[in-house]
């Protein structure tokens, strides 16, 4: 039985459908038994969805839906909302992950006997999998007890603000330090709360559905991609920490065994650990949704123990008895409603009370005090937090009593917001006070890359992990110019305490800086001459040509081509072709999670299509993207060679009118719908001399852009030279 309340949006419809969204339009005017709407706005109406498959179905338009995507818009359009809805579907995952034949005893039957079911079901995961509180004595259990036999079952608690006094640290020789409260005021939530019978019937059919899903990727899998697309649908919503990032923090974090997140997102940090039963995992965040779907992404992800809450880490602590081995922390930046008036007193304030700017250095403190002596914090940082005034006392007192290990900064477009290079600051709690400390200061801004592309991160690895292990191992670095130093604390405790690596580095070998810009300059010399060379000279007709005209959609039709869309999923270290990638020219730069979904691998004369951004950019596949994963937003066209040649059809498809004719427009971006793309009837002979013109172009618009980069570093580098005196005026 479908839930008649699930909504579904005109987009929604033309997903199912495989059509573009004037086709929706344009079957609401002409059908008068089309569904109407039952919600929304008038510019934006709602369908049940129910209705619509059905009406699809009867007019023989929704045999080739994917399931995936079916299930997608169930949730999508779910009564309680996506992210309530992708809970339910979570727990039901983690069900059949974990005791398949217990799931298909409950949902054989009516949706009525499911979700009469299924709660004790998922009470029989849910409970050893995220562990067990006492909410109703309102005491904390010990973090990996065994459950008394007559523990209370577990509830989410309302853990709004709430002043409780917390534990700045295990082992501190601080001596305003107190003990850890024994039966502290406020008890911890348990994140994902105990479903009951009328909470899940809504959600029968998705949950069916989703189970469906599982059968062909996998519960993990499945979940992943449902996450992947909410997250997807609500970029302003979310705040996410990029895997290649999270896998460096991780990395720099250690081997540990119990590990927390206090602001954990989407749980990307803790997902990077290598999980392994007999881990714990403790995850905290202010949004409960996002505590919920933390802990189901956790389960799913491995077998290690996982404790999530929600709640302010700042203000209503969790977990104020840990003592954690490692903290990985994408904090939020610039919060100045982080609780500066009500926690003036908490003793977790070792190094000083941070200022109401400073939130982040409250969450640098508060890192520490959940960590055993010798445990180490990873947190990424905006860069002001190592230079401004305001936190100066606290920073020189973390340098003084060796908390402060290492300050890295990171090229522009590691993370949100991709404008500026943060920082990784590594903390460890002080086991004893140092002897001579130094701290690493590291620069890894050089491997930004071109475009929107992101970073080199093989590079950054390389650099960033290489210098802090010898630092860590041997308590100094050789200075590496240009990359890493490790500085004596006793140079940094000047008035500013400025932390900033670019202030203390010193700059590259000016031997290889002269011999990189001659390089440089020989280089572009080139590309301008085969730039001179390649200049077109247009010859102009005195009228336009009229020729009969065919669609992208109907030569799908007619087998002339295959079309396929890119998808949410990837393979192990195979490289994702991105809409970035194709905009700026550039080889494969993305990554995907990693799923059992059909992943689409492009061929040598594929043409790559991006769908947003109202742009007319078309790319053939050569030899730097053959083999690559297509990713979200590309379509791809695998034509017929014996009937389509394919610089012909990318270079019609570039056509300034054409794509205007085949965009669609939101309120905050243009859509491409390619199968209204137009391309003349031409016979092969002809179609190959218009394709050796618009390859030229092609090759022509690239030497451009290239000699546009090397021009760009040219100047960079004679600026560079003329102002450190490598490069003489003359």
């Amino acid at each position: 039985m479908q839930d008649n309340a699930t909504e579904v949006t005109a987009a929604g419809i033309a997903r199912l459908a495989g059509v573009g969204r004037a086709a929706v339009s344009n079957w609401r005017r002409r059908h008068a038994d089309f569904p109407k709407p039952v919600g929304g706005t008038e510019t934006s109406p709602s369908f049940a969805l129910a209705e619509v498959e059905t009406w699809l179905r009867h007019q023989g338009k929704l045999a080739e839906v994917p399931l995936r995507e079916r299930v997608w818009q169930q949730l999508a359009g779910h009564p309680e909302g996506p992210a309530a809805a992708l809970a339910h579907v979570g727990c039901v995952l983690l069900l059949i992950h974990d005791r398949p034949t217990v799931w298909l005893e409950v949902s054989a039957g009516s949706d009525e006997r499911l979700a009469a079911l299924l709660p004790a079901a998922l009470e029989q995961v849910t409970v050893p999998r995220f562990g067990w509180v006492q909410a109703e004595r309102g005491v904390h259990a010990e973090v990996g007890a065994e459950p008394p036999s007559t523990v209370n079952r577990p509830v989410a608690v309302n853990t709004q603000t709430v002043n409780t006094p917390d534990v700045a640290s295990g082992g501190s020789a601080a001596p305003h330090t107190p003990a850890a409260p024994a039966t502290p005021a406020a008890p911890a939530a348990l994140a994902v709360p105990l479903l009951t019978g009328p909470q899940l019937l809504p959600s029968t059919p998705l949950l069916r559905g989703a189970a469906e899903l599982a059968a062909e990727l996998g519960a993990r899998q499945t979940f992943e991609f449902l996450l992947g697309r909410h997250l997807d649908a609500n970029p302003r919503q979310f705040t996410t920490t990029p895997t290649e990032l999270a896998r460096l923090m991780a990395d720099l974090a250690g081997p540990s065994r119990t590990v927390l997140d206090p602001a954990c997102g989407t749980g990307a940090l803790l997902r990077a650990l290598d999980a392994r039963p007999g881990q714990e995992l403790h995850a905290q965040d202010s949004a409960p949704e996002l505590a919920v779907l933390t802990a189901l992404r956790l389960a799913l992800h491995g077998r290690a123990t996982v404790r999530a809450a929600a709640g302010d880490s700042l203000r209503a602590d969790a977990f104020p008895w840990l003592r954690a081995d490692a903290v990985l922390c994408h904090p939020p930046f610039n919060e100045r409603n982080w609780g500066h008036d009500e926690l003036a007193y908490d003793p977790r304030w070792e190094y000083g009370f941070p200022a109401r700017a400073e939130s982040e250095l409250a969450w640098v403190q508060h890192a520490l005090a959940r960590l055993r002596d010798g445990g180490t914090a990873v947190l990424l940082m905006p860069p002001a937090t190592a230079s401004r005034r305001s936190g100066r006392r606290i920073r020189a007192d973390l340098l003084r009593r060796g908390a402060l290990r290492a300050v890295v900064a990171l090229p522009v477009g590691a993370a949100p917001p991709y404008n500026i290079p943060l920082h990784l600051w590594v903390l460890r709690r002080p086991e004893k006070a140092p002897g001579q400390p130094e701290v690493l200061l590291a620069d890894a801004g050089q491997f930004a890359g071109e475009g929107r592309g992101g970073p080199d991160w093989q590079a950054v690895r390389d650099i960033v992990l290489d210098a802090w292990r010898a630092h860590d191992r041997d308590g100094t670095l050789p200075e590496r110019p240009g990359l890493a130093r490790s500085v004596p604390v006793i140079e940094l405790l000047d008035d500013d305490v400025d932390l900033a690596p670019a202030r203390h580095l010193p700059p590259p070998a000016a031997a290889d800086g002269a011999e990189q810009l001659a390089a440089v300059r020989e280089c572009l010399d080139e590309t301008l001459r085969l730039t001179t060379g390649l200049t077109p000279s247009p010859a102009m007709t005195e009228r336009p040509a009229r020729w009969p005209l065919t669609t992208v959609g109907e030569l799908a039709r007619g087998s002339a081509l295959v079309m396929r869309t890119g998808g949410n999923g990837g393979h192990a270290r195979v490289p994702v072709l991105t809409d970035h990638d194709v905009l700026a020219g550039t080889g494969p730069s993305g990554t995907l999670p990693e799923t059992d979904e059909e992943a689409v691998l492009t061929e040598a004369g594929d043409v790559i299509v991006p769908v947003l951004g109202g742009g007319s950019v078309v790319r053939v596949v050569d030899g730097t993207t053959v083999g690559a994963v297509l990713g979200r937003n590309l379509v791809l066209l695998h034509p017929d060679p014996a009937a389509l040649d394919p610089w012909f059809l990318a270079g019609f498809l570039r056509g300034t009118a054409n794509n205007r004719q085949a965009s669609s427009y939101a309120s905050t971006a243009t859509r491409l719908d390619v199968r209204r793309l137009q391309l003349p009837r031409l016979p092969l002979d002809e179609q190959r001399r218009y394709g050796t013109r618009f390859r030229a172009l092609d090759e022509f618009e690239r030497a451009l852009r290239h000699a546009g980069r090397l021009g760009d570093q040219l100047v960079r580098g004679m600026y560079d030279g003329l102002t450190d005196g490598t490069v003489p005026p003359g």
